[in-house]
């Protein structure tokens, strides 16, 4: 049978996988939303409704204030996931496409593991970084097969947006050990709030007249699934099976996002889809097994 301290990795891997999901839908949902939107509006705008939603959790479930030492960290997270990585996506989609994004989402996973390592003291074996590299590499060769546009200005814009995701997201797994994974995101969206709410209003739009159906549902899952309820999954899963390891789940979330394009918009999937999806699996599997 197992012990309590062997449930914890499979809770963990569990937990970030139901995260990987929910975070799939996250670039193709700003894609559609900065039709309809500035991109700081957006950035200030998925924030603002997060963060209301995360005051009424802690205030229904009577949270006690984090600690003063928690503060640092808790800015680290506002400033990775709350702040920097919406808005440089947002900025970046505006000169490429959610596909050509696949590229930088393939190294998300080593970002995350590489500050795991100088922010959560992990030490993952050598072979780690072995399948960890191989299975981002994977994914950035296959995104670039698709002939997606391309942009240096855009290219740039994601290469930051991946720095400050991966340290938001170690610094929000180690920090949730101590506080938990909801708690930390809804302290980090309460912290960032007077800011990103005074954004809102200064870039607040002229006229709501012409804003696409499909611009407000991409606007209503990025808030509330990309900017809450994703991290609520992913933060436990970190901070319960690793760091790096689990992390390294992120090598699956464009295949998820291609897929659920074909489920959900009737796109064809390409058997060279199917056989990459499978060998960034086994990558998956062997990085799990040295992490």
């Amino acid at each position: 049978m197992q012990t309590v301290t062997e449930f914890g990795p499979t809770r963990g891997w569990g937990n970030g996988l139901i995260g990987v999901l929910i975070f799939s839908g996250s670039l193709p949902a700003t894609r559609v939303a900065v039709s309809g939107f500035d991109p700081l509006f957006l950035t200030s705008a998925r924030a603002v409704i997060a963060a209301l939603l995360g005051i009424t959790l802690l205030m229904v479930l009577k949270q006690s204030r984090p600690s003063r030492r928690d503060l640092p960290s808790l800015l680290i997270v506002a400033l990775g996931v709350v702040v920097g990585f919406p808005l440089l996506t947002a900025m970046a989609l505006q000169y490429i496409t959610a596909g050509h994004s696949i590229v930088f989402i393939g190294l998300l996973p080593l970002t995350t593991a590489i500050f795991g390592v100088l922010r959560g003291s992990e030490r993952p074996k050598p072979m780690f970084w072995v399948f960890s590299c191989v299975g981002g590499l994977a994914v950035a060769l296959y995104a670039l097969s698709q002939h997606a546009e391309t942009s240096v200005q855009g290219d740039l814009l994601m290469v930051g947006a991946i720095v400050t995701c991966g340290l938001g997201y170690a610094e929000g797994a180690t920090l949730s050990r101590r506080l938990g994974g909801w708690q930390v995101i809804s302290w980090a969206l309460v912290l960032a709030l007077p800011v990103m709410g005074t954004l809102a209003l200064l870039v607040w739009p002229d006229s709501w007249s012409g804003i696409s159906t499909a611009a407000w549902i991409g606007l209503g899952y990025v808030s509330v699934f990309s900017m809450l309820v994703g991290f609520v999954f992913w933060y436990r899963g970190l901070a319960l099976g690793g760091i790096a390891g689990v992390g390294q789940l992120q090598l699956l979330q464009p295949f998820f996002g291609l897929m659920l394009a074909a489920v959900l918009l009737g796109e064809a999937i390409a058997p060279t889809m199917v056989a990459v999806t499978l060998f960034v699996v086994t990558c998956v599997i062997g990085a799990k097994r040295f992490a």
